[in-house]
């Protein structure tokens, strides 16, 4: 089985280093293909980008007719209200018209109940001024609203404006979120603070009693009294689509239920707007991770739904700000709807360079567009096909564009075109612990940036918690890469180990439960390499195996490819010894992914034991990871003398080829440096790894001068920029199939 497997996978990994190209019509980054994609690194013919098209703004400071707003509302970026008017802060929801204006809802004003009663829920007949390749003004005129308003008393509970003739709705009374128009011209309304489902007139007027949700009641209900609540407060109905004929609206659980032990799930229910009830039927959703919310909802065609999924970040810090389609007719094996990424927002392409002109500086705006406001809360797929994106700004706070400034309130349209993929790169790029060199290593957000930098795999280290579920860290001592020791509540747990028979003191990963590790935040491990990424500190969670396949089997690489994963097991010996082994965990979470040795995977280790046990286990393709010095630990605990320079041997590798695919060298065993730091002559070592039949994939290209060989250094500062691609390129001639890097998208542009 070995030796044939072997030979299998070294053609594998050759066919995904050649630059072939594919009839396959397949995906940019962020976007599903509709066949079997290529494997990362591998050329592919045509893919579809996501293209910006048109954009317009509406000013942050915009105030239409009607009494001061915003009194008690949250000062933020030099404003403070009362404001002259009505603010619009963003919209919540849209509907399109037959003339090219759209009816735009904005949510409750200022985001709670006590600070947004002299808001008044209004929806606005509003006309986008287009700036596209053409020109245009690039601004939302905003026309009359319609106002909400209870004048027959449908209500049954107290409202701000009780006592008035025509009773208007503040934003004390309603959180409204989510709109969908219904044959008769009439609007159904998802709220958050029941949640409830209200049902108006063209005009505006309530025509009968909000629907109560069937699957519970949040803390802001107003009929709350001594129920627990079960929907967690402002997580009601974000998101709402339709049937194609109207009867049937698709509710969608901004967030987790409170008594869910699994906190990424969201819930979709179906009302019948006939029997005024919901059916009793559900679907399940998962988001990428627990703290993501579900933004919007627009049906496209029976049973297929796009839906906005986004974190609560925003500008540089912004990690999930995703278009995914799900098709309500389809479950994978854990019972949740597919989905299918449609386009990340974080990266879309601006060919005609759409509001540079306009917005001088603003992040985001430029060649590669991006939309990573806090509240992306508004999708509709366009009568001509394609796809509108709007923000809810929550003025004055959100500043994503400019920071210290609130920002814009903005809809961009989005073109699903095909082009040509680009051809980047021969040599894989895989990114090592994501793109640790712009993020914290080991978050989402670094994995995301690695994506976006067009990384053909990104690269999790595992270690185990407690309560045997596999996270990604560096190391099992996390006391450099989380907030652990400022936290009081664990301080006790400070302790001295020896892994690997090296004394280590600090806080351990398996002295935690997942629930507990999830408490922390990240920060930057070399802080004085990196000060750019400390920026980041406090922002991004601890994440699962679980989350970063999600990530990856749920994106495409820029040449349209599946994202392949290279996960790393870190002091398997020391795990087991414990009672946390963690080759069990990481074969059964590939496998609750759909992961076989078919995808884009490899599994990689220092040490040679476990590896040798995933080859009998497992069809992965495995990587033998070298140091530049010392020996596998496991070889060292049995007494065997091997160390890591027998195994780059010639002999030691054909050994290597036995159990393995590929090596994972220490880049100094290849291409040796000088007294002077200067690269050498390479060594036998690749040309030997590749007669075994073993691809190459060396470790680690890092950017800081006090990285590179001398030749590639610019200037003498340690830790400023140098000649990255120029270190890479003398790797790829001497032969390497693939770099781990810390600046892939460096990697994937020499």
């Amino acid at each position: 089985m070995t030796s044939t497997r072997t030979r299998v996978h070294r053609l594998i990994g050759l066919a995904l280093l050649a630059a072939t190209t594919s009839t396959i019509a397949t995906a940019a980054p962020g976007v599903a293909a509709s066949a079997s994609p290529p494997g990362p690194g591998q050329h592919v013919q045509t893919r579809v980008e996501p293209t910006l098209e048109a954009r317009a703004t509406l000013p942050a400071d915009f105030l239409a007719p009607g009494p001061p707003s915003g009194a008690l509302a949250s000062p933020g970026n030099g404003r403070t209200g009362p404001f002259p008017g009505q603010v619009i802060p963003g919209f919540s929801a849209m509907v399109e018209n037959a003339d090219g204006t759209f009816w735009a809802q904005p949510d409750n004003g200022f985001g709670t109940k006590a600070n947004s009663a002299d808001f008044l829920l209004r929806i606005y007949r509003i006309r986008p001024r287009w700036e596209t390749a053409r020109g245009g003004a690039g601004r939302i005129e905003v026309g009359r609203f319609i106002s909400l308003r209870d004048p027959l008393h449908r209500i049954p509970f107290p409202i701000v404006r009780e006592d008035t003739r025509e009773r208007l709705l503040t934003g004390a009374d309603f959180d409204i979120e989510s709109l969908v128009r219904a044959r008769d011209g009439s609007f159904w309304i998802g709220e958050e603070f029941g949640p409830y489902l209200l049902h108006v007139s063209s005009d505006g007027t309530v025509l009968e009693a909000p629907v109560p949700f069937a699957g519970g009641k949040s803390p802001q209900n107003p009929t709350l009294g001594d129920e627990q609540p079960r929907v967690p407060a402002s997580r009601g109905f974000e998101a709402m689509g339709s049937s194609a004929n109207g009867r049937y609206l698709y509710p969608v659980v901004e967030g987790a239920y409170l008594d869910d032990p699994d906190q990424r799930r969201r819930y979709v229910h179906e009302f019948d707007t006939r029997r005024r009830a919901y059916t009793g039927r559900t679907w399940q959703y998962q988001v990428d991770e627990a703290a993501n919310v579900v933004g919007d909802a627009f049906t496209v065609r029976d049973g297929r739904m796009l839906l906005i999924e986004r974190d609560n970040l925003d500008g540089p810090a912004a990690v999930t700000k995703r278009l995914y389609e799900i098709d309500l007719r389809r479950t994978d094996a854990e019972g949740f709807v597919e989905k299918e990424l449609v386009v990340d927002l974080l990266g879309i392409a601006n060919p005609d360079g759409i509001g540079t002109d306009t917005d001088p500086g603003a992040y985001g705006v430029g060649e590669r567009f991006s939309f990573p406001m806090v509240s992306v809360e508004v999708v509709v797929e366009l009568r001509d096909g394609r796809i509108l994106v709007g923000n809810d700004n929550n003025y004055p706070g959100d500043d994503a564009r400019v920071p210290g400034t609130p920002d814009d309130t903005e809809m961009i349209v989005l073109d699903l075109r095909r082009t040509r993929a680009p051809r980047l790169h021969d040599t894989l790029v895989i990114g090592h612990r994501g793109s640790s060199g712009t993020r914290p290593e080991h978050t989402l957000a670094s994995y995301e940036q690695a994506i976006l930098g067009c990384a053909d795999y990104i690269e999790p280290d595992l270690v185990s918690t407690a309560d045997g579920v596999l996270v990604a860290r560096h190391e099992n001592e996390i006391g450099g890469t989380t907030d652990v020791a400022a936290r009081p509540q664990f301080a006790a747990r400070r302790t001295t180990r020896t892994v690997d028979g090296v004394a280590l003191t600090g806080w351990f990963t398996e002295d935690f439960t997942l629930a507990e590790l999830k408490t922390l935040r990240a920060v930057e491990r070399i802080p004085g390499v990196r000060p750019g990424n400390t920026a980041y500190d406090g922002k991004y969670a601890v994440p699962t195996l679980d989350e970063v396949l999600d990530l990856a089997r749920h994106s495409r690489t820029c040449a349209g490819g599946p994202v392949g994963v290279y996960p790393e097991t870190k002091h398997p010996t020391y795990f087991d010894g414990i009672g946390l082994s963690l080759e069990e965990p990481l074969l059964a979470t590939l496998a609750a992914n759909g992961y076989d040795g078919r995808d884009p995977v490899y599994l990689q280790s220092f040490e040679t034991t476990n590896l040798a046990e995933l080859d009998r286990r497992s069809d992965f393709r495995l990587t033998q990871l070298t140091g530049c010095s010392g020996a596998p630990y496991d070889l060292v605990a049995a007494g065997d003398p091997r160390s890591y320079a027998d195994l780059v041997s010639a002999d030691g590798l054909r050994g290597v080829a036995e159990y393995a695919d590929g090596l994972g060298a220490c880049k100094d065993q290849l291409i040796p440096r000088g007294a002077d730091g200067s690269l050498l002559q390479p060594t036998a070592v690749i040309g030997d790894a590749h007669a075994a039949g073993l691809v190459v994939h060396p470790y680690t290209f890092r950017v800081e001068n006090q990285y590179l060989p001398t030749q590639f250094r610019r200037g003498t500062e340690p830790t400023a920029p140098g000649d990255l691609a120029g270190e890479i390129a003398a790797f790829v001639r001497a032969g390497v199939d693939g770099v781990f890097t810390d600046n892939p998208a460096i990697a994937s542009a020499g």
